[in-house]
Formats: C-alpha cells, sequence, structure tokens
C-alpha cells in the first residue's frame, strides 16, 4: 500500500503546482497594486528595481516591445514613483531607477499581500528555510530563460 503524499512527484506534478501558486500569487500581486492605483504591469516594473534598469532590459524582463516600456514608465514617472536616468557608460542609454517613494509604494503593495504571507505562515522555521534554498537552486536557471 502505497501513500501518495511520500511519492515522488512528476515534473508535471510540480510544474502544475508552481504554475497554481504562481497565479495565486500574481492574481494578489495585481489586486494589491490596483490599491495603490497602480496597474500590474507598473507594479512588475517597480519590482524588478533593485538598481538601475536599462529600458530595453525593462522590455526583456517585462517580455513586450521597448514601445509600450516607455508608456508605462511615462506614467510612474508622472507620479514620481521613478526616474530615467543617462547610463553612465553610455549616455544613449536611459536607465529606469525606482526613487523613494516607487520603493515604498513596492514594498507596501508586498507587505499587504495577505494571502500569500498566511500561506507562507504555515510553514515552520526548517521549512521556510527549505523551501527559499530550494527556490533559490531553481531561481538561476529560471532567469537564464
Amino acid at each position: 500500500m502505497s501513500d501518495t503524499a511520500t511519492q515522488t512527484p512528476t515534473k508535471l506534478q510540480l510544474l502544475e503546482l508552481l504554475a497554481a501558486i504562481g497565479t495565486a500569487q500574481w492574481r494578489e500581486f495585481a489586486a494589491a497594486a490596483a490599491q495603490h492605483g497602480l496597474t500590474s504591469t507598473q507594479a512588475r516594473v517597480l519590482a524588478q528595481l533593485d538598481g538601475p534598469v536599462p529600458m530595453r532590459g525593462l522590455a526583456t524582463l517585462l517580455v513586450c516591445d521597448a514601445s509600450n516600456v516607455t508608456g508605462i514608465v511615462d506614467r510612474l514617472e508622472a507620479r514620481e514613483l521613478v526616474r530615467r536616468q543617462p547610463d553612465p557608460a553610455d549616455r544613449r542609454v536611459k536607465n529606469v531607477v525606482a526613487t523613494d517613494a516607487g520603493r515604498e509604494i513596492i514594498r507596501r503593495v508586498r507587505e499587504e499581500m495577505q494571502a500569500m504571507h498566511g500561506a507562507l505562515d504555515t510553514l515552520d522555521e526548517a521549512e521556510s528555510a527549505t523551501l527559499y534554498a530550494l527556490l533559490g537552486r531553481l531561481r538561476p536557471s529560471m532567469e537564464k530563460a
């Protein structure tokens, strides 16, 4: 008699579970962003700005055309959540940088994702550490793709 909870999941089962969690996280992220007057794409831009990111780099991260990024950044800049600055190595390249207000709003969006916080609260310290380590191992190969 086998216990399905202890059987090794297939790759398809893992992918389906990751997709379900990702969809739920994305839905909550978009709802929290909307509470701050941001579209989900505007919030995604802010979430990508740990440091200066070239406009073309944002287009790659968002998987969209560079011309779309211009409008998104224009709207964020109008709200003083980001600013454009010339790249020191190539002044033709414009980098997008989050302002203090932009960093604060994306911090609040993430903080307000209560369902995700609640889900993570169901893990004990060892489970959280294990999940963090496993996701950390997956991240580099996923970001290359």
